[in-house]
């Protein structure tokens, strides 16, 4: 599953059980980074505190905050398995 959203220019993009896990509505306020991003998410959305994920900003995944701007564009991704 893959759900889309825009918050002020920011697009979000969740795959699989984290598109889940959000519903088909997402609402977050204007958030300036990462860091901010996912307070919010784990405020509305409880269930994604107690799931992995790594966040990739403009096709990068990250290792700490980073800034947002109304360009960029954010993807939550699961763990992923195979070989």
């Amino acid at each position: 599953m893959l759900s889309c959203y825009y918050f002020m220019g920011v697009k979000i993009i969740l795959f699989g059980k984290l598109a889940d896990i959000a519903g088909s509505s997402v609402s977050i306020d204007n958030v300036p980074d990462t860091d901010s991003l996912v307070n919010a998410l784990h405020k509305n959305y409880p269930a994604l505190t107690n799931t992995k994920y790594v966040i990739a900003v403009d096709k990068q995944v990250i290792s700490g905050n980073t800034a947002l701007n109304k360009n960029s564009m954010v993807a939550l991704l699961p763990p992923f398995s195979g070989g």
